[in-house]
């Protein structure tokens, strides 16, 4: 295991007791350290980087933006860059999204969508609806709104008396289905708890319901069942509620399609989309409207009460045209598809290994999910943080996963990620298999001896 003492310089890092190793530069799917030891990129940083790194087309466009303008205020100009991506964006997305809010950072889009929907509500003549149901099993961000929705016992503690309450409800968690049921003969009770709980808390009371399409970060790639989402649909139209989608894991091609949601042929009201929007060369987010939502807004108040200094940012709209057009000039999204389908496969070879429960996934988004014993779905205990061990055991390997915890009831579970780079090839998801096979058995045989399997 790796052994290197704590950083001793002045940057105040996520994890102050962790070894960081320098980052010198990366190409294709791979990083290397300032050492020269090469690492898959088998997560894309935080399921980020979709078109790989040293895109000399993104560092075209970015050097091009900057000798015109880097950086106007969205309260005092627009760009072409802004309004060209804003085009492009309206003609991937979801029928009936026809505006986008730029922003640059994920929580702070997850609360823009939420503020849109309480103006929209307001302004519409609705202001007794202000609540927002999300799910258990679920991460939409870390500052306190974004926290407040998200279902993550670990990540809420610390912060519980600072956090808003908001309702939530059951996930659509198939391997751990909350009702004890099957997918085969289910009635989708979990997405029928949506109405249960509009029910509870009033109908004139709920403004909107967000969800993930594939949940990420808290469970690991969970896909909910055929049917569950155009049953939301319907209850928050019966009901009169905005249907936000967080895209900010899964938009732009990550599962195979353009967005996560198109796999079910719904359109939300709202659908926030963030990491691969600009494949981590810009910090960029957005959020996207319909006009119904537009309208009720401009004909209202007649401003979006809301705004930040790096909205509308005109470098970062010109890399993400730039990501975008690399996306499209190269079918992308369709190789996500079929790169991810062989990844899955590949990763069935892990189910000789005993510790390993579950795999699922949708296009290059894929989740490990581990157990103690995998008859009764029984998680290890929390304090053997066997993901984060999993994870560090990956990295001396020369291989990035996104490890999580927390999945199975928001504390137990242990779950990776992986979301390597659209353009990696059927060789180097045989190498990245490869290597993580290795990585979970030496943690296993470490586990052996330490007496916790």
């Amino acid at each position: 295991m790796l052994t290197h003492h704590r950083p001793n310089d002045h940057v105040f890092y996520r994890n102050p007791t962790k070894y960081y190793p320098e980052a010198d530069y990366g190409e294709g799917i791979y990083i290397v350290d300032t050492a020269g030891k090469r690492y898959i990129d088998g997560c894309s940083g935080a399921v980020v980087v979709s078109i790989g790194h040293g895109s000399e087309k993104v560092k075209k466009a970015m050097l091009e933006q900057a000798d015109r303008v880097a950086f106007t205020h969205g309260s005092q100009f627009t760009t072409k860059a802004a309004m060209d991506l804003a085009g492009k964006l309206v003609d991937m997305a979801p029928a009936g999204l026809e505006w986008v809010y730029f922003l640059s950072g994920g929580s702070e889009a997850i609360e823009t969508a939420v503020k849109m929907a309480r103006q929209y509500q307001v302004d519409r003549g609705a202001p007794m609806k202000y609540k927002v149901i999300s799910r258990w099993s679920s991460y939409h961000g870390n500052t306190l709104g974004a926290l407040a929705l998200s279902g993550h016992t670990g990540r809420r503690k610390y912060y519980q008396p600072l956090i808003q309450h908001t309702p939530h409800i059951a996930p659509a968690y198939c391997y751990r289905c909350p009702f004890g049921l099957e997918p085969e003969s289910c009635a989708l009770e979990c997405a029928e708890e949506l109405e249960k709980a509009i029910l509870y808390e009033g109908p004139d009371s709920v403004s909107a319901f967000i969800a993930e399409p594939v949940v990420g970060a808290t469970a690991g790639a969970v896909v909910p069942k055929d049917g569950y989402f155009q049953r939301i649909r319907e209850i928050c139209d019966h009901y009169d509620l905005l249907l936000i989608v967080d895209e900010v894991m899964t938009g732009v091609g990550r599962t195979g399609r353009n967005f996560g949601v198109d796999h079910w042929s719904i359109s939300p009201d709202l659908l926030v989309c963030a990491k691969g929007l600009a494949s981590g060369y810009s910090p960029l987010f957005c959020v996207m409207a319909s006009e119904p939502i537009h309208k009720a807004i401009r004909e209202g108040n007649g401003a979006f009460i809301h705004g930040h200094t790096y909205s509308q940012n005109p470098l970062s709209c010109a890399v993400s045209l730039a990501v975008l057009e690399t996306i499209e000039e190269n079918n992308l999204v369709r190789r996500s598809a079929e790169m991810g389908e062989y990844l899955l496969e590949r990763l069935g070879r892990l189910y000789k290994l005993p510790i390993v429960g579950d795999i699922r996934g949708l296009g290059l988004f894929a989740g490990v999910e581990f157990v103690r014993d995998r008859e009764s779905k029984s998680p290890f205990p929390p304090q053997y943080t066997l993901s984060n061990r999993i994870t560090k055991q990956a990295f001396e390997n020369g291989l990035i996963v996104y490890p999580g915890s927390g999945g199975a009831d928001g504390v137990n579970g242990d779950h990776i990620l992986l979301a390597p780079p659209f353009i990696i090839d059927h060789e180097q998801i045989d190498e990245l298999v490869t290597v993580l096979e290795r990585s979970i058995s030496q943690v296993s045989s470490q586990f052996a001896q330490e007496g916790l399997l």
